[in-house]
């Protein structure tokens, strides 16, 4: 890929067309280097370094590609005010990948157009942290290869499927017991909480569609507080779930 279109990676139209999306820094790097260590992957990815960084870029896989850039290069490649000198790109997971068959022992979270790039690199982090599950984004989601998601998931989203695209009207063919929350739901404490096959969370501001909770007969649970206040960040109830649900 010529470095001109390499630029325009950090647009999610030119992501989409050249299949491809741009990482920055050291630790993101190793982390990317760390999920592929047992594929073959690595030898698809190129790496653009500053001089300054060389030295650290050859303590990587050689399965990587090298490019030295300029100073001047690297800031037009870079998403930051102060540019790490470090950054790669790196090819969007496949149709195959992102769609691979649902296992029993992952549980799986639906997000409905997640707007906030923070909210769901969080989220990401908090599913990889646990391990066990499978993340699911509507259309109209926030893009998860958006540089600021990557970012905010801290390399996380290297090591956690994820499922772009996915219609929410698709799920009940997909899933036969979900669930979601509700201020008037079950308690998650409930053992019952860890049977359903898709948790389903909506829109920061408007949650997930009432028409689409009564055609799926999804079930209502609630995460108990002092009453205070009637909501929670999106990305700490999840959190809250998916500790709940690995107990």
């Amino acid at each position: 890929m010529k470095l001109d279109d390499v630029k325009k990676l950090h647009q999610k139209k030119y992501r989409a067309e050249f299949g491809h999306y741009l990482i920055e820094g050291e630790h993101l790097v190793m982390e990317l280097q760390k999920s592929l260590a047992k594929t073959s992957e690595a030898k698809q990815i190129t790496l653009y370094v500053t001089e300054s960084r060389l030295s650290w870029a050859k303590s990587l896989t050689d399965d990587f590609k090298r490019v030295v850039v300029s100073d001047k290069k690297m800031s037009q490649l870079s998403d930051t005010q102060t540019p790490q000198g470090v950054v790669a790109c790196v090819p969007l997971p496949t149709h195959s990948e992102s769609h691979a068959p649902q296992t029993h022992d992952v549980r799986n979270i639906f997000l409905h157009q997640v707007q906030d790039p923070g909210n769901l690199g969080t989220i990401i982090r908090t599913l990889a942290w646990f391990g066990g599950f499978r993340l699911l984004l509507s259309p109209n989601s926030v893009d998860p290869f958006n540089s600021k998601v990557v970012r905010a998931s801290m390399g996380a989203i290297f090591h956690l499927p994820i499922e772009v695209d996915c219609p929410i009207e698709a799920l009940p063919q997909r899933f036969n017991k979900m669930a979601y929350l509700d201020l008037q739901g079950t308690a998650i404490t409930a053992p019952e909480f860890g049977d359903f096959d898709c948790y389903l969370f909506g829109n920061e501001a408007r949650g997930v569609p009432n028409q689409a909770l009564a055609e799926f007969n999804a079930e209502a649970f609630t995460i108990a507080g002092s009453g205070t206040i009637d909501s929670l960040n999106l990305a700490s109830s999840v959190g809250i779930c998916a500790y709940q649900l690995s107990i």
